[in-house]
Parts: structure tokens; sequence; C-alpha cells
């Protein structure tokens, strides 16, 4: 018999949060949502899942077929159909930024991705589409700055979503950022000496995976530190001629640290129904280490979670998505 197949419908939505946003990026995006065979042919409600995206990624790009790895809708049905989870519907936002990503946080330096989707996409899709419209029934999980993203919504919404996967999630930003700066002040004198030169002659590479690393730790000050006086808008962490660290930067920065930020939501966390960590043995931004200490932090709060670790790095492992799908899906159906 063939596998049933759900089906990507593409919601429209204009954002009035966004409208105005300092990176003058756009305010009407589209949404790709998974529904789950059955769909049209019942009135049935599901649990709703919404999945987000790394550091220069968007909901669409989800959906991308490749020789060898499954779109997440093909990963949805076969998971559905194999009978590992039961059928939800699955929400892929669109938080890019000019910048590359969001962080899924509000900034003046970016715009209220936070608010996007909390005080706007969640009752969208609520409205549109036959969700169980409780926090009960409503997860968020991502991949690298996804999974970060997924992480700050939960413990800062707990209201809103009842259960929590990471996938290398950026945490313990000690050493998974702290550790580029010196590549990130290198970078900015190579460019012309400051971020409006580096980031013109960014625009212009024609290879620009050739200076990720500044441009990463360059979207982390805009998510992280927005300064609208400063410019581009934000502060950068570290002096861009000697490199010594700001500290009253650096501690706004670790403000936004899942390991910082978990004493401060240890009801929040304790309250979700469950909660899906990963990283990679080899994990180039040491992730891996991060998630040890978040789950010392989530031990220390008494929040129940599921850990593991794989042996691969932190890029082409999409095979781990199952994990937190079916993880959520049972616990929110």
């Amino acid at each position: 018999m063939a596998m049933q197949r759900g089906r990507i419908e593409i919601l429209k939505h204009v954002s009035r949060v966004l409208q105005g946003n300092a990176s003058g990026d756009p305010y009407e995006r589209e949404l790709p949502c998974y529904l789950p065979a059955g769909y049209d042919a019942s009135q049935a409600r599901y649990p709703v899942l919404y999945f987000l995206a790394g550091f220069t990624g968007f909901g669409k790009m989800m959906l991308n077929a490749s020789a060898f790895d499954e779109p997440i809708d093909a990963r949805l049905d076969r998971l559905i159909a194999d009978g590992a989870m039961p059928p939800v519907i699955l929400v892929l936002p669109d938080c890019i930024t000019r910048f590359g990503g969001s962080q899924y946080a509000n900034s003046s330096a970016t715009g209220r991705y936070e608010d996007y989707i909390i005080d706007e996409l969640v009752p969208f899709v609520d409205e549109r589409l036959r969700t169980k419209s409780s926090r009960d029934h409503r997860g968020v999980t991502g991949k690298s700055s996804g999974g970060y993203g997924a992480l700050r919504l939960a413990m800062r919404h707990p209201d809103v979503f009842g259960g929590l996967g990471s996938h290398a999630g950026d945490a313990y930003f000690d050493y998974c950022y702290y550790l580029d700066f010196p590549k990130f002040v290198l970078g900015i004198q190579k460019y012309g000496g400051t971020v409006e030169s580096f980031y013109e002659r960014f625009l212009a590479l024609p290879k620009k995976s050739v200076a990720f690393d500044v441009l990463n730790i360059l979207a982390m000050s805009a998510c992280y530190s927005p300064n609208p006086d400063a410019p581009l808008g934000f502060d950068p962490p570290v002096d861009l001629r000697t490199g010594e660290l700001r500290e009253d930067v650096w501690r706004r920065w670790l403000d936004n640290d899942p390991v910082r930020m978990a004493p401060r939501h240890a009801d929040a966390l304790r309250s979700l129904k469950t909660i899906f960590i990963d990283a990679g043995l080899q994990d180039e931004f040491q992730l891996q280490l991060g998630a040890r200490i978040l789950c010392t932090r989530l031990d220390a709060v008494g929040a129940r979670y599921i850990y593991e670790e794989f042996d691969d790095g932190h890029m082409g492992i999409v095979y781990r998505y199952d994990r937190s799908l079916v993880e959520l899906a049972k616990a929110l159906a």
C-alpha cells in the first residue's frame, strides 16, 4: 500500500510588529505549514509543532529536496506512517534578517521576532488551521540558532509552548561565541576596520562562506547587544582595533545565554511536558559542552529532559530531527 502523504499549505502573513524594522526586511512573509494525511478528509484537530531554522535559514528551506536527505514533510510522512508519532501540524516560520538571522529575539537592530512568533504567528495559525490550541498541545524545536530560539521561547513563554526540542542549540556563550571573537576582530580589520565596511564588502563577496565567522558574530551582536545609536544599530562585544573584550556588552550577551537563563525560568522548565536536547561529539562550536552544562542547570531546577549525544559534528544532522519530532508529538498529542 502506498504511503499516505500530507501536504504543504503556504499561508501569507502580514506582520504588524515587523513593519518599520531597522533592517528594512520584509514584513509580509510566507509561512509553510505541513498538514498531515487525513487533514482534509476530517474535522479533527491536531497538535502543532513550530520548527525554527538555523542561522541563515528560514522556513521554506526546510522543504528543499536533496539526493539523499528527506525534506521535513517527507520525514513527517514517514514517521507518521510508521506509527512512530501521531499526526501533527508543523509550522515553519521565516525569521531571516539581512544579517542572516534573528535568534528569535526582539532587537531594535533587526526587529521584534519574539513578538512576531508569540503574538502574531501562534494566534494566526490557530485561527487558520485546525490546531489543538493550548500550550499542552503546542511545541517548539529547531537546530542550531533554531534550537537556541526554541530554548529561549519555551523558557520565556511557558503559557504558549508545552514542549521543547533543541538540536545543537547555542548554549554556554563562553565557548560557542567567545572563542570566535579574535577571528571576528581580525576579519573586520581585513575588510576595512569597521562593521559598516565589513558588511558592505561581505555583500559583494562572490563566496560568502569565507567570512562566515565574522558575519556570525556581527549577526549575534545585532541580536544580543542592539544600540540604535551605533553603526548598523548594535554594539560589538570587543574593541575592533585591539580585540579587548567590552565587559558591559559581553554581560548583555550572557543575559541571553540559555545556561544563565535556565535558573531564572525554573518554573517554566519544570512545567514543560517534554524537553529534548542533543549535541554532536565533534560539534565545531563546542556545543556538546554547552549542552552538558545546560543539563546541569536543568538538573538543578528539577526539570525533566532527554539528552542524547551522537557521533557527528554541527552540520548535516537532519537525520536527528526524527528524535525531537517523535518525542514532542507523543508528549503533546
